[in-house]
């Protein structure tokens, strides 16, 4: 008797057209982490071209950050609805007219209505490609994988750093936007061949010749085809918010929600005002650059070193125990450094830990929501998360514009992983359906 599709995924081996949709995924976040960042990497040419004080810099820092909000709450349970492979190809659309909108705005008004739109782009982009990473992988794997995608957003930002370094020495902020907008759209063809539907989604949606389907994308990763489709229960047609907050999943839902947004508050602390601290310490904005990048390196090296020992010990004692590191490096952070070598050094141990705290939750959405609602899950807490993207270059641009010292400014931001370490430890995590 054949097994149904679930199975074959989960206990079969992981094919080389499974790994290649991995890495697709992780180049995805790669570009996520690369479209994110150049607002920062160009911060500091906005800040003098159109002189702007630190306040409205702040706004301009988070815009796409509350973009990405809106598209990860609403695009999460699209994705659920229609597929997660459309949903990531018109992400993808979005995010490129929003860069290269942004590449050529004259005023700051212009310029955050696009970062807007690339935001909702990013957001219904994060929701998918968790889901997709997931359910492309088997049992054993699954857990490297999504460390994987997740090491992407910081390798984006490490090889955009090292890219926009050479750029701006001879070219204008805009530019980083244009080249981003290129490099977004070289993606449709990628996804569109190398990254089917999810076997998972179409066992639990059915539609016309699901089955038929199913094992055309079981064939193309070398498995056995599916006799049937898998028995279907009650909770098949059930995918909405309103789901993951019933009691059955209410305080998962809350407690890793507000792991996650505590713990992105103090993250994009360090995300988005790098830059901008480094240029104020006395160094030049491609020094600059070059920090930040050093973070993304340390941050896609915790990511990779997180997803190794996660497949040998609990994700949660993990999780737990890289958010206070987080938490300790963002303060120490703080107390600033003379020598650019030194802090090149202080930011990279800082992005290890607060990047290994973001793979280490990511996987906890793959393990605590259920297919049918688990890109509706991981959109819902990205989106609430994303709301404490957004906050946290605000709250520092108006704690720095009341005569914040630096020190005092990351010790408060880095409250936030320390609140999302204390939520972790009450979450209970399991292998979700």
């Amino acid at each position: 008797m054949g097994k149904d599709p679930k199975s074959i995924i989960d206990d079969g081996a992981m094919g080389f057209g499974q790994w290649l949709a991995v890495l697709v995924t992780t180049g995805l976040n790669a570009l996520d982490g690369f479209d994110v960042l150049s607002i920062s990497f160009a911060s500091p040419g906005i800040a003098k071209d159109w002189g702007i004080d630190k306040a409205t810099l702040g706004w301009v820092l988070s815009m796409e950050l509350l973009g990405m909000a809106l598209g990860s709450l609403l695009l999460g349970g699209v994705a659920d609805k229609v597929g997660r492979r459309p949903t990531i190809l018109a992400c993808l659309v979005t995010m490129a007219v929003g860069m290269f909108g942004a590449g050529h705005a004259h005023g700051v008004s212009e310029l955050l209505a696009y970062r807007l739109l690339t935001g909702l782009g990013i957001g219904g982009t994060l929701a998918s490609i968790n889901a997709a990473a997931a359910e492309v992988s088997n049992r054993r794997w699954r857990s490297a994988a999504l460390a994987l995608m997740v090491i992407g957003y910081p390798l984006g930002g490490a090889v955009g750093g090292l890219f926009v370094q050479k750029l701006l020495a001879t070219a204008g902020w805009h530019a980083v936007f244009v080249y981003g907008a290129w490099a977004t759209a070289a993606f449709l063809p990628i996804v569109w061949w190398l990254v089917p539907e999810s076997v998972a989604f179409l066992d639990r949606r059915r539609p016309t010749g699901a089955l038929e389907k199913i094992n055309g994308i079981l064939a193309r990763f070398g498995h056995p085809p599916a006799s049937a489709l898998s028995e279907a229960g009650p909770a098949a047609e059930r995918r909405s918010i309103a789901d993951i907050l019933k009691p059955g999943l209410l305080a998962t839902t809350v407690l890793i929600t507000f792991a996650y947004f505590a713990h992105i508050t103090s993250f994009y602390f360090l995300l988005k005002w790098v830059p901008k601290i480094v240029v104020d310490m006395g160094f030049a904005p491609q020094a600059a650059a070059g920090v930040l990048t050093w973070l993304n390196i340390g941050g896609a090296t915790g990511g990779a070193i997180f997803g190794l020992i996660a497949t040998r010990i609990g994700v949660k004692p993990l999780t737990f125990c890289v958010l206070l590191g987080a938490s300790l490096m963002i303060a120490w952070f703080g107390r600033g450094s003379a020598d650019l070598t030194s802090l090149k050094t202080l930011v990279a141990v800082a992005g290890l830990f607060t990047n290994s705290a973001v793979a280490g939750l990511y996987l906890s959405f793959a393990k605590v929501f259920p297919t049918h609602v688990r890109a509706t899950g991981t959109g819902f807490a990205i989106g609430v998360g994303r709301g404490g993207a957004a906050l946290a270059p605000i709250i520092a641009g108006y704690l720095f514009r009341a005569g914040y010292a630096l020190p005092t400014v990351a010790l408060l931001m880095a409250s936030g992983s320390l609140m999302a370490a204390a939520a972790v430890l009450a979450l209970k995590v399991r292998d979700a359906d």
